[in-house]
């Protein structure tokens, strides 16, 4: 029975190693397979209680697992969706066969991946499997989602053709009018000034500031009629766009505070003036446009000086409409599109999913995971939050498999195989003795 056992354990031992070497080829073979991850053998010895004075050869139990949580080394490319993940956490992809068929896109995981888009604008690797993300609002916020289900999250798609165009929603002016024009004696010519804002379609209007200043009959009145008038609004009589903002502006001229708003007097149509932050809103066709002229004793805004009109600053949100140039993805998983612009808006932010056993996940194809009851729930994180990492753009994760440490594996290998196969030999010949002992 001894020698039967031995014979047993040898076998066992054949095939544990041959299992090994498996591993060591499958890693070896993937030595320059970007995000791969070592496949590793481990040996458990079976022991089985004999009796006094005797034992009995158990062999070896062998089982494998794959070191997810084994990081390769991060490399450059000239691709700026190529993705990595730096620290802990993985990729949110699903499988590209499935996003064709509109079916339930099933979540799986990935450290890297060379995305590109395809025919329909979603971004694929050539293997197949597709990133997702969770889709931004028209503005460019990312709502709440829930962190435990991968129900928000939507294969990404990119409208290469894409236009956008963004609504003027706030003027900033920093004007300067001639503190000579509202004294008397004073010609009382009007300064006017225009500037340019983009309505909801990005389309290109006009808002036209006329300043009127009141010459007093003695000394100085410091005191001027600003009205605003809309290019979109209706003409009156005279043909000129109608109001949408009358305010009398009233200047210190006391030392110290001398050129900066004393009081600005809403006298319609226009929305109320808050003197705390100097802005005031008038309604145009696209909707309100708040206008700050700056608050009151500040020199910031209009002021009233020296004898000359100087437009200072004029700035404005919005853009006109422009066309996509380029997109990326930022350290925290924001996609970013850039247009001509100058203009970017963000369309998704990829999360990071972490779970609390990444080496209990299920290995599919293409270097993607799944969760399994080994890894244990998942959950999506912001990457750069909690224990995840950040995401790397322009760069791929290099495999995991050191082929110095495998060469040597092989070779330890080979002798454990060379030897167990020794022992089936020896194992025969004592055999064959014992049956030579009837002759």
């Amino acid at each position: 029975m001894t020698i039967s056992s031995s014979l047993n354990a040898s076998v066992a031992g054949l095939s544990a190693n041959a299992s090994r070497l498996a591993t060591i080829s499958d890693n070896i073979s993937n030595a320059s397979t970007h995000g791969y991850k070592r496949a590793v053998t481990d040996f458990h010895s079976m022991v089985i209680e004999s009796g006094q004075g005797s034992y009995s050869a158990g062999g070896v139990r062998v089982t494998t697992a794959r070191l997810v949580d084994q990081r390769g080394a991060l490399v450059s490319t000239s691709n700026p969706t190529d993705l990595a993940v730096r620290g802990r956490g993985m990729l949110p992809v699903t499988s590209g066969a499935t996003v064709s068929a509109g079916d339930d896109n099933p979540l799986m995981l990935a450290t890297t991946g060379s995305f590109r888009t395809d025919a329909d604008g979603y971004l694929k690797t050539t293997g197949g499997l597709v990133l997702m993300g969770i889709p931004a609002g028209p503005d460019g916020t990312i709502p709440t989602y829930a962190r435990d289900s991968a129900d928000s999250l939507e294969p990404i798609q990119i409208n290469a053709n894409q236009f956008v165009g963004e609504p003027t929603t706030e003027v900033g002016l920093a004007v300067n009018l001639p503190a000579t024009s509202a004294r008397e004696g004073a010609a009382g010519d009007i300064e006017t000034l225009s500037v340019e804002y983009f309505d909801n379609l990005g389309a290109s209007s006009t808002l036209t500031f006329a300043f009127t200043p009141t010459v007093p009959a003695s000394g100085a009145s410091n005191e001027w009629t600003m009205e605003i008038r809309d290019s979109e609004s209706d003409v009156d009589a005279d043909g000129n766009p109608d109001i949408v903002g009358t305010y009398v502006l009233t200047f210190d001229d006391t030392r110290g505070g001398g050129g900066t708003l004393a009081s600005v007097t809403d006298i319609g149509p226009g929305g109320a003036y808050d003197p705390a932050t100097g802005a005031l809103t008038v309604a145009v066709d696209s909707g309100p446009i708040e206008i700050n002229i700056g608050p009151l004793g500040s020199a910031e805004g209009l002021t009233q000086l020296s004898d000359s009109f100087a437009p200072v600053s004029i700035t404005k949100d919005g853009t006109p409409v422009g066309n996509m140039t380029s997109v990326e993805v930022d350290e925290n998983g924001y996609v970013r599109a850039s247009f001509d612009t100058g203009t970017n808006r963000v369309l998704y932010q990829i999360p990071l999913v972490d779970v609390p056993n990444v080496n209990g996940l299920e290995a599919l194809d293409q270097q993607a995971y799944r969760v399994t009851p080994d890894s244990g729930s998942f959950f999506l994180w912001d990457a750069g939050d909690g224990p995840t990492g950040e995401i790397a753009s322009y760069a791929r994760e290099e495999s995991a498999t050191d082929v110095a440490g495998e060469l040597t594996e092989l070779i330890q290998t080979q002798r454990a195989y060379s030897s167990n196969a020794k022992v089936i030999q020896t194992v025969d010949e004592m055999l064959q003795e014992t049956t030579n002992i009837k002759r």
